[in-house]
C-alpha cells in the first residue's frame, strides 16, 4: 500500500471517528433529571417566598381620624401588587407545566416565568424607590377610593419584605433560566431514564418519533432506510 493510500485511509478514520462523536453527543438521551428536579424545586421556593411576602406588611402609616384620634395603618404587598399573588400562582402552576411539557413549550414556559418574574421584582423595587402616600396606603387597606381619605402628616413607613419578595424574583428568574437553557437535556414526563448508549424501545408512531428527534435536534432521515 502506498504512502498516500496510507494517508488517505487514516484521514477516512479520522473523519468517521469524528462524525462518531458528533452523532453520540447528539443522540445523548434526555436524562438530565437532576436539572429538572432543581427547576421545580426554585418554582416552588419562588412562589411560597413570593406568597409569604405578599401576605406580610410592607408598609404602614399613622393617620388622624375624625373619632378615633390618631391611627395606626397598613398594607401588606397583596393589596399594593396583587400582581405579588398572580406571579406566585403562575410559579406554582408552572412547576406542573414543566414535568408535563417538553420542547419548544417547555423553554417558552421558562422564557414567560422569567419575564412574570422580573415584572414582580420591578414593580416591588419601584414601590419600595417610591412608597405609596398616607392616603394610597388607607385605599389599598380598605378597598376604598383616595378620595376623602385622611392625608396625614407623618411619613409612611416601610418594613423589610418587599425585599423578601424580590428575592422570590430572583430566584423564579434563575428558575425559568435554566429552563430555557438547560431543557434539551432534561427528562421527559414517562421518558425510560437508561443510561447513556442503551438501546430504548422505539415508540410505535414513527411520525411522533420524527418529531421527538426533531425536537431533540436530530435529523430523523439520517439512517432510515429508502
Amino acid at each position: 500500500m502506498s504512502g498516500g493510500d496510507r494517508a488517505g485511509d487514516a484521514a477516512g478514520e479520522g473523519a468517521a471517528d469524528v462524525a462518531a462523536d458528533v452523532a453520540a453527543t447528539t443522540d445523548r438521551p434526555r436524562d438530565d433529571r437532576r436539572s429538572l428536579g432543581l427547576v421545580c424545586l426554585l418554582l416552588l421556593a419562588g412562589a411560597g417566598i413570593l406568597y409569604v411576602s405578599g401576605s406580610l406588611t410592607w408598609f404602614s402609616v399613622t393617620v388622624p381620624t375624625a373619632t378615633r384620634g390618631e391611627l395606626t395603618t397598613s398594607a401588606t404587598g397583596a393589596q399594593l401588587q396583587p400582581a405579588i399573588t398572580a406571579v406566585a400562582a403562575l410559579l406554582l402552576a408552572a412547576v406542573a407545566a414543566t414535568v408535563a411539557l417538553s420542547g419548544i413549550a417547555r423553554r417558552a414556559l421558562g422564557v414567560l416565568v422569567a419575564l412574570a418574574a422580573v415584572a414582580a421584582g420591578w414593580s416591588t423595587i419601584a414601590q419600595v424607590i417610591t412608597p405609596p402616600t398616607p392616603a394610597q396606603l388607607v385605599s389599598a387597606r380598605e378597598g376604598l377610593s383616595t378620595g376623602g381619605q385622611p392625608i396625614g402628616t407623618s411619613a409612611v413607613t416601610a418594613t423589610v419584605w418587599p425585599w423578601l419578595a424580590v428575592l422570590a424574583a430572583v430566584v423564579a428568574v434563575a428558575a425559568g433560566g435554566l429552563l430555557a437553557v438547560r431543557e434539551r437535556r432534561m427528562a421527559r414526563l414517562g421518558a425510560r431514564y437508561a443510561a447513556p448508549g442503551t438501546p430504548t424501545e422505539t415508540p410505535a408512531d414513527p411520525d411522533r418519533a420524527a418529531w421527538e428527534q426533531l425536537d431533540d435536534g436530530r435529523d430523523p432521515t439520517i439512517g432510515r432506510d429508502l
